[in-house]
């Protein structure tokens, strides 16, 4: 029985298969002909650059890790596991390490997740399944050039227009964090020390430089990376199942729920983890907004915050050679945790592959 494969007049022809010797069994009868396959030398090519590439990078990673390790050592052999405890920086006098400012890197990071993935899934689900043709390709481009917007823009932009006069805005500091402060202030993430909100002549300093508002700047930074990530996935879920969706009766958003979500699963994991890691080391703009305290400040309305990434920005060049070393280490500590965070992204991105499952 012969089986035909039919292909289009543009696939591409089959790679040229040679028939070997045939393989003898056990009892000495011929066995089936193994098929070998000959690789042209376009595909070893490209295989071989390929291989280059990836074992390039990894490469680059551990390069990466030495320097820091053997430029950190110094300040590790000094503070010791300390390092991760110590709410200080003292380098001059043997007392510092980064657990005030790790934990301040991690708040600002999920503040600024935890408001840039519904904007960016809104705006991705708009613009693949919503907005007109005609203006698609320009909202396409806008997004991309947001993402193209230096960092140090968005800092001085959040310094002087989001603090100022749309967060803490007035003598009263009227805005959100004013309001999260009034009505939530019972929770402890948002309560502020020494701050009445309904005292009229409250201080709004109090409101200021927080790591709310960094973490608002830092949203907006990493939004246009996720919705390019989102609308990518969300524009190649399979027509068939979309207009099987509609043949079934299901609304648009019925289809959206049933088809595009699931099948961009993996896409939006990846998506958010890559604006994870740009909110973790995310530098210039949370240097321009913070009032760095060395301190856990889990208070994230309240004046003062920190991260490793602004630390460093801040305290390089008038440090001490401890003090350098004692940055390098904070910089390790960055660097571990970012690769911490992809390790476990990309085990939960292997099992929620884009397309993968759909309710239809």
């Amino acid at each position: 029985m012969t089986t035909t494969t039919l292909r289009g007049p543009d696939a591409a022809p089959p790679p040229p298969t040679v028939a070997g010797p045939p393989a003898d069994q056990p009892d000495g009868a011929p066995g089936p002909r193994r098929i070998v396959q000959r690789r042209g030398a376009s595909d070893l090519v490209f295989r071989g650059i390929a291989r280059a590439g990836g074992a390039a990078v990894l490469f680059i990673m551990v390069l990466v890790g030495l320097f820091l390790t053997i430029q950190a050592w110094p300040a590790i052999e000094v503070a010791g596991w300390r390092f991760l405890t110590v709410q200080d920086w003292d380098p001059a006098g043997n007392n510092f390490g980064v657990a005030g400012v790790l934990t301040g890197t991690v708040l600002i990071a999920l503040v600024a997740i935890a408001i840039s993935v519904p904007l960016a899934t809104g705006a991705a689900l708009y613009i693949s399944e919503y907005a007109p043709r005609r203006i698609r390709p320009l909202l396409v481009n806008l997004v991309d050039l947001m993402a193209a917007v230096p960092s140090v823009v968005y800092g001085i932009w959040g310094f002087f227009l989001l603090q100022p006069r749309l967060l803490v805005a007035g003598d009263q500091g009227e805005g959100l964090p004013r309001w999260l402060a009034t009505y939530l202030g019972w929770i402890p993430l948002f309560k502020v020390d020494g701050y009445d909100p309904r005292d009229p002549v409250a201080s709004p300093t109090a409101l200021t430089s927080s790591t709310f508002i960094a973490g608002v700047v830092v949203a907006m930074m990493v939004a246009p990376i996720i919705t390019s990530v989102m609308r990518e996935v969300f524009s190649q879920a399979p027509v068939g199942e979309r207009e099987g969706a509609y043949a079934l009766g299901a609304t648009r958003w019925g289809m959206i729920r049933s088809v595009v979500l699931p099948f961009g699963r993996g896409g939006m994991i990846g998506g958010t983890m890559l604006g994870l890691g740009r909110a973790l080391g995310e530098t210039i703009a949370v240097y321009l907004i913070v009032s760095m305290v060395f301190v856990v400040q889990p208070h994230i309305l309240q004046n003062g915050a920190g991260s490793i990434s602004a630390l460093i920005a801040l305290r390089y060049g008038d440090s001490t050679a401890l003090g350098i070393a004692a940055l390098m280490a904070a910089g390790l500590v960055l660097f571990l945790m970012t690769l911490v965070v992809n390790f476990v992204a990309s085990i939960v991105i292997s099992r929620s592959r884009s397309g993968a499952a759909s309710e239809v």
